[in-house]
C-alpha cells in the first residue's frame, strides 16, 4: 500500500463514494428520476462501485483487503463505463454516437456525465493500482464477463416490454438480432481484453508471486 496507509485508503474510498452519490444524484435531477436511470449500465456500475468503495473503506480501517476477484470485477466495469462513453458514445463520427444529445443536455446532466463516466472510473483505477495488495489471476477476466452478458439479456428483455433500449448498440429495432449478435462478439471481445489488462496492471504493481515457503501478506488473494 502507498505511503499514508489506512488513512489514504479510507480517504480515497470516501471520495469515491461521494463522487458516485453526487454524480448519480445530479444526473437524476438533470434528466430523470433515479428509477428511470437504473436501466443504464453506467448507473448500475457506479452504484456498484459506491457500495463496494464503502465496504472497502471499512475494511481498510482495520487494514483488511477485499478479494481481488470482486474488486477487479468492479474496476473492470468502471473501465468499461469510461471507455464506452468516451470512445463509442461520444465519438461524433461513430455509428453509435450520442455526442449531439450530450452536448444539448442540461448543465446538471453534463456534470453528472463527467462524474459518472470520467471521475469515478479514474478513482476506481487509482484504487486498484495504488491501494491493492491482493493479486488477481488472468482467469478472472472470463468470469467478469458474466455481468455484461447478464446486462445485455436484461436490456433486450426490457426492450421487448417497454419498446426502448438504453444504448444504440443494443437497439434491436435499429440493428436487428443479427446486428446485436455481431455487437455482442465485438464488445464482448473488447471487454475480455479490458479484463485481461486490469489483471495485468494489478500483477505488475503487486510484484511476483511469493514462493511456497514464504507466508503471504495479510489480505493477499493469490
Amino acid at each position: 500500500m502507498i505511503d499514508g496507509g489506512r488513512r489514504v485508503a479510507v480517504a480515497l474510498r470516501i471520495v469515491t463514494v461521494l463522487a458516485v452519490l453526487v454524480g448519480v444524484g445530479v444526473t437524476a435531477v438533470g434528466a430523470d428520476t433515479l428509477p428511470g436511470l437504473l436501466p443504464y449500465f453506467t448507473i448500475q456500475s457506479n452504484l456498484l462501485l459506491g457500495c463496494f468503495a464503502a465496504y472497502a473503506a471499512l475494511l481498510a480501517g482495520g487494514d483488511g483487503q477485499p478479494p481481488a476477484v470482486v474488486k477487479g470485477a468492479v474496476t473492470t466495469y468502471m473501465v468499461i463505463t469510461g471507455l464506452v462513453y468516451h470512445l463509442v458514445l461520444m465519438n461524433g463520427s461513430g455509428e453509435f454516437s450520442m455526442a449531439d444529445e450530450a452536448a444539448a443536455a442540461s448543465a446538471l446532466l453534463q456534470l453528472g456525465n463527467q462524474l459518472t463516466h470520467t471521475l469515478t472510473p479514474i478513482l476506481a483505477v487509482l484504487d486498484w493500482l495504488l491501494l491493492d495488495r491482493s493479486r488477481a489471476r488472468f482467469r478472472y477476466a472470463l468470469l467478469w464477463l458474466a455481468y455484461p452478458l447478464a446486462y445485455l439479456a436484461f436490456a433486450l428483455v426490457r426492450g421487448l416490454v417497454v419498446g426502448t433500449y438504453p444504448y444504440p448498440f443494443v437497439d434491436v429495432t435499429e440493428l436487428g438480432y443479427g446486428g446485436i449478435a455481431v455487437n455482442t462478439l465485438v464488445f464482448g471481445g473488447a471487454f475480455y481484453l479490458i479484463g485481461l489488462a486490469v489483471v495485468a496492471a494489478n500483477r505488475a504493481v503487486t510484484g511476483p508471486r511469493r514462493g511456497r515457503g514464504t507466508a503471504p501478506a495479510a489480505g493477499r488473494a493469490d
